[in-house]
């Protein structure tokens, strides 16, 4: 696994540390967690037209919903 290395200041650290802490994680963990959260649940660019092979017909319209039913309430 690829090691990363970023300079903080201390009270920065600190904190980061103290976070860490909280949620029993070590500092790496802690850290990968956030760059996961931030980067790495996104679908690629172009995923939905190359994988899935994207819509190629006209596009897509709501049918008309009509009119919301009236009910009595409840007592």
């Amino acid at each position: 696994m690829p090691q990363l290395h970023c300079y903080v200041p201390e009270d920065l650290a600190k904190r980061l540390q103290e976070k860490a802490r909280h949620q029993h994680l070590s500092v790496s963990k802690y850290l990968a967690n956030l760059v996961e959260k931030d980067v790495g649940n996104e679908w690629p660019e172009g995923y939905f037209e190359t994988v899935c092979g994207g819509w190629q017909g006209e596009p897509l319209e709501r049918p008309d919903q009509g009119e919301f039913e009236e009910r009595e309430p409840f007592d």
